[in-house]
């Protein structure tokens, strides 16, 4: 009888040592790990349609558009659009020019050209959604849309302030919570009528499409760095950027100071720096040693885009 049970353990033993190593391969080959291309993040994706109102400001050169706060201009309103209202030229820039809300000090070298837009508080989000790209339709106004134009592509460069001394329908255009897009009078002029002043617009998010790579300009002192981030693609509105160099400076977590300008304390000056921006949509860039050791203030160095 011990014999007997002697033989079945042993053979029971076998047949687990036989059997386990096959369930774990085939475990494993249900389960394999993830590999890092599985990780990346999607390609930003243009967004639902919304509706919302448009206007312009700026000359017919795209001036006053360059740099400059956008400011509602005061005045009396002339004209009446069906079921809203035409404020003639609309609006104009201050006259201050410190790089606008956005800091782009000069849009056309920055690789934006005139093809921008101010936006009003609720889309402009305290200046993070500076850079980012929209895609605006006239709708619902055969006598001030243009007929047959084709979408407008601009890209959000400044920020339109609300005017509280009016109602939001009648000259507080950028008063919360409207979304209201100001764009420059060339882009405006694309899709409606001069004399229109305001027109009803369709828009949505989508992505950026630009030429060359992300530019990173340094200003400040050794003590002091200010970086402006333009022409970045893909979901083009920068939420986080770290910046390291070749020596003694690691990773370091720039502060937004506005718009696109970000700001660190740490010893810059002497190292090759590498640049790490990440966009709304998660997606994370990096231009490994883009300004060299003998870098200077005021220069500007171009890295890695989104694709």
């Amino acid at each position: 009888m011990a014999s007997i049970l002697e033989t079945l353990l042993t053979s029971t033993l076998l047949l687990l040592i036989l059997v386990l190593p096959n369930v774990h391969a085939k475990s494993s080959k249900q389960s394999p790990p993830a590999t890092p291309s599985e990780n990346k993040k999607h390609k930003f994706r243009s967004r639902p349609w919304k509706n919302a109102h448009a206007t312009f400001y700026g000359g017919d050169d795209g001036s006053g558009t360059m740099g400059f706060i956008v400011k509602p201009k005061l005045g009396l309103l002339e004209h009446g659009l069906e079921l809203g209202i035409n404020n003639g030229p609309g609006w104009s820039g201050a006259s201050v020019d410190d790089g606008g809300a956005c800091g782009y000090e000069d849009v056309k070298k920055q690789g934006y050209g005139l093809q921008t837009t101010a936006l009003s508080a609720a889309l402009f989000n305290n200046g993070q959604t500076c850079g980012a790209c929209y895609e605006i339709k006239c709708v619902n106004s055969q006598k001030w849309c243009k007929p047959g134009a084709p979408s407008l592509f601009v890209t959000a460069t400044n920020y339109c302030p609300p005017n509280y001394d009016l109602p939001n329908d009648n000259g507080g255009w950028c008063n919360p919570p409207r979304e209201h897009f100001d764009l420059s009078q060339p882009a405006f002029l694309q899709i409606a009528e001069y004399k229109a002043g305001i027109v009803p617009v369709q828009y949505r998010r989508v992505p950026c499409k630009k030429q060359g790579g992300i530019r990173f300009t340094i200003n400040g002192n050794p003590y002091f760095n200010l970086v402006s981030i333009s022409n970045v693609g893909g979901a083009g509105d920068v939420t986080t950027m770290l910046v390291k160099g070749d020596d003694k400076l690691k990773w370091t977590t720039l502060k937004r100071n506005w718009g696109q300008k970000w700001e660190t304390n740490a010893k810059l000056v002497g190292e090759s720096l590498t640049f790490r921006v990440t966009t709304s949509d998660g997606r994370t860039s990096t231009s490994w040693r883009v300004a060299p050791k003998n870098w200077q203030f005021g220069q500007t160095y171009e890295g890695k885009n989104f694709s």
